[in-house]
């Protein structure tokens, strides 16, 4: 599918919707984390209103962390074919210390939202389960407190069989400039030096179907996309969900416009919504939305 130079009414929806579920989690609620807790409560909220909204009903697994009640939400479209095997996409709700998170991660966020827009009619062989996460930013990071780490432990410890998990990380920054994109050493000498691509990250065990993932999003949709295979060593590789499933020797992979690398304001007080690229963010969103069905009918 070629995108055309004026976007279609399809992509003129998404990105008022996009535009939306940034400016509601960003703007109006803010820093949202532990420390914020009324505003991670309203978060939780209002994704759980919208999907509820949407018709689904919501599950969710409630921790407490420094005194403060968390939640994992969680929406599942189960599967015709194969019901026991999974397909995972999530993405966390809350937001570093000191930023509204508009980038990060109030763009996954609400391309998670959108996803499940989209697939509300869809009847997938494999079933579908998407996940709003709590506590994915420091000081929760890598420790029993982060919502990923809960749940690929119990998901684990159940046995269930998670073919592959993708993370939505940082979706929103997109630039045109020669010398908008930066690497970890070594890694330019094979990418592009413009920030106007989005990324799939995989480690060696889910290159795989990071892969197939890659072929099925070129097919649907004229987006730029690079994905890379690479070591949790190298600085970004491991900084999101996925890294929690990696753990648990799930396959998973990140999905990422690449953070820092190309996002000055990630992890500050300027990560605000009108930093946002939102046509090229819907882009990206109706590409998954339909690469992810795709995949979900050749996968076994």
């Amino acid at each position: 599918m070629k995108h055309d130079t004026l976007p279609s009414p399809e992509e003129q929806g998404a990105v008022q919707r996009l535009r939306h579920h940034v400016q509601t989690l960003a703007g109006d609620i803010g820093e949202r984390n532990v420390f914020h807790p009324q505003a991670l409560v309203a978060a939780e909220t209002y994704i759980r209103t919208y999907w509820e909204g949407l018709g689904y009903a919501v599950y969710e697994q409630r921790y407490e962390t420094r005194g403060v009640a968390c939640a994992n939400l969680e929406i599942v479209l189960p599967g015709r074919t194969w019901p026991e095997r999974i397909l995972l996409v999530g993405a966390h709700y809350d937001s570093v210390r000191g930023s509204p998170g508009a980038n990060d991660n109030g763009s996954g966020v609400a391309v998670l939202l959108e996803l499940a827009r989209q697939w509300r009619s869809l009847e997938p062989r494999h079933t579908l389960r998407l996940v709003a996460f709590a506590n994915e930013e420091p000081p929760f990071f890598l420790t029993a407190h982060q919502g990923s780490m809960r749940y690929a432990r119990r998901a684990r410890k159940r046995g269930e069989d998670i073919r592959l998990m993708l993370s939505l990380e940082t979706l929103g920054c997109y630039r045109d400039e020669p010398g908008s994109q930066r690497y970890p050493p070594l890694f330019r000498f094979f990418y592009p030096d413009r920030a106007n691509f989005v990324a799939l990250v995989a480690n060696w065990r889910s290159r795989r179907p990071m892969r197939s993932l890659a072929r099925c999003f070129r097919a649907v949709s004229d987006f730029p996309l690079e994905h890379v295979t690479s070591s949790a060593a190298v600085p970004g590789v491991g900084a999101s969900d996925h890294f929690s499933f990696w753990l648990r020797r799930y396959r998973a992979v990140m999905v990422t416009d690449t953070a820092y690398y190309r996002y000055a304001p990630y992890h500050t007080a300027e990560d605000t919504p009108e930093k946002l690229d939102y046509p090229r963010l819907a882009r990206v969103a109706l590409g998954l939305s339909r690469a992810l069905p795709a995949l979900d009918q050749e996968m076994v």
